[in-house]
């Protein structure tokens, strides 16, 4: 793979961000479709960057077998929101960072040929841009995904002192809207868009676990197309490692 560090000014952010790229070399011509490469948008967790997949994973090596183009952004503690007191990053990841990706690299901008995946935090902001853009994302891939998101935030949880209120607002308005995964999964099962494949998978020691049944139960009940995976594993990249290889062999590529 080339594996590409790159920074940019991004106008969304009015600041300079960094993205990590990787490029299949081998098997860039059997995967390459109208000269462009189809392609993965891995998010990370909470307090990690853009470098902690290529640090923790195989990701590249299983990449490059698989002839997909990664793409690995970073968007601090943010949840992949446009926060009520802070930067637009979901408006960055929708919206700029593909249209800026695809001009620098060689990316496919086919549904088809596009996916995004992404651990805890990530996982969360995989689902969130796979069901707010359906016609975007042929499939969204969450593993020990924060997606109860309502939940999290009404009781124990991981965020910093106020930091939940600066990224969603008032719990209120947080139930029910665009940041609300059970929301978005209920109004894309009444909608007349595609229908996007969602894979995902928990430990069953995992501090997320609950989250994850709970969301499972509540995309099964509403219709959507789901595959689901648990089995005995913690919140850490040994798990994350061995999933992810079961997440590219599922990407329909």
């Amino acid at each position: 793979m080339a594996n590409i560090q790159c920074q940019f000014y991004a106008e969304t952010l009015a600041m300079t961000t960094n993205i990590q790229v990787m490029l299949p070399q081998h098997s860039a011509l059997r995967a390459s479709r109208d000269g462009n490469l189809p392609v993965l948008y891995l998010l990370h967790g909470l307090g990690a960057d853009h470098t902690e997949w290529g640090r923790h994973s195989s990701i590249e090596r299983l990449a490059e077998d698989k002839g997909i183009a990664l793409v690995m952004p970073s968007v601090g503690r943010s949840y992949y929101t446009d926060m009520k007191k802070g930067a637009p990053y979901f408006t960055y990841l929708s919206e700029e960072l593909p249209a800026v990706a695809r001009s620098l690299f060689p990316l496919s901008e086919r549904r088809e040929d596009n996916f995004v995946a992404g651990i805890s935090m990530g996982g969360y902001g995989a689902f969130k841009l796979g069901l707010s853009f359906p016609e975007r994302y042929a499939a969204a891939a969450s593993l020990s995904g924060g997606l109860d998101i309502v939940s999290r935030v009404n009781g124990p949880n991981s965020f910093l002192p106020f930091e939940a209120e600066c990224i969603f607002g008032n719990r209120e308005e947080l139930q029910g809207s665009d940041n609300d995964l059970f929301a978005l999964a209920s109004r894309l099962a009444t909608s007349q868009d595609q229908q996007l494949h969602l894979y995902q998978c928990c430990g069953t020691e995992d501090v997320l676990y609950r989250d994850n049944v709970s969301f499972r139960n509540h995309a099964i009940d509403a219709g959507l197309t789901i595959t689901y995976e648990e089995e005995p594993g913690e919140h850490e990249w040994g798990y994350w490692d061995r999933k992810i290889k079961r997440v590219l062999d599922w990407l329909p590529v």
